[in-house]
């Protein structure tokens, strides 16, 4: 189960990881689209990082290693979800910075995501 979590996110990180390099001008509309829904959009956002971290805190709980990153990330998530489910003004405040000015941030992002992914293909392939 640990190593289908650790493909479902390599795959998860390169896809979201090139369209963050990509395409960092649409992902700054996503999250204007968002941040003008208010608390709303705070909670559709809150959804997709409830589901990825709960995915991998429950079927990926590995603590040593490489795997260590890919849990410490789904923890992340889970309490990235928290925050904003039970305090989305806290979360409002970051899509706040989101501007034009500052789509290089995305893509700063989407490169990180790419390593990552890059860095679990590794893993999984040795």
């Amino acid at each position: 189960m640990e190593r289908s979590i650790e493909v479902l996110a390599c795959v998860q990180f390169l896809i979201i990881g090139l369209s963050h390099l990509i395409q960092p001008r649409a992902w700054v509309q996503f999250f204007v689209v968002l941040r003008d829904k208010g608390h709303t959009g705070v909670f559709a956002n809150a959804f997709l990082s409830l589901w990825f971290g709960s995915i991998v805190v429950v079927f990926h709980n590995v603590w040593s290693g490489w795997p260590l990153m890919l849990t410490l990330i789904g923890w992340a998530q889970l309490v990235k979800a928290l925050v904003a489910f039970v305090a989305p003004q806290v979360a409002l405040r970051g899509f706040h910075r989101v501007s034009m000015d500052r789509a290089w941030e995305f893509q700063v992002a989407g490169a990180v995501s790419i390593l990552l992914s890059a860095a679990m293909a590794w893993w999984l392939w040795r």
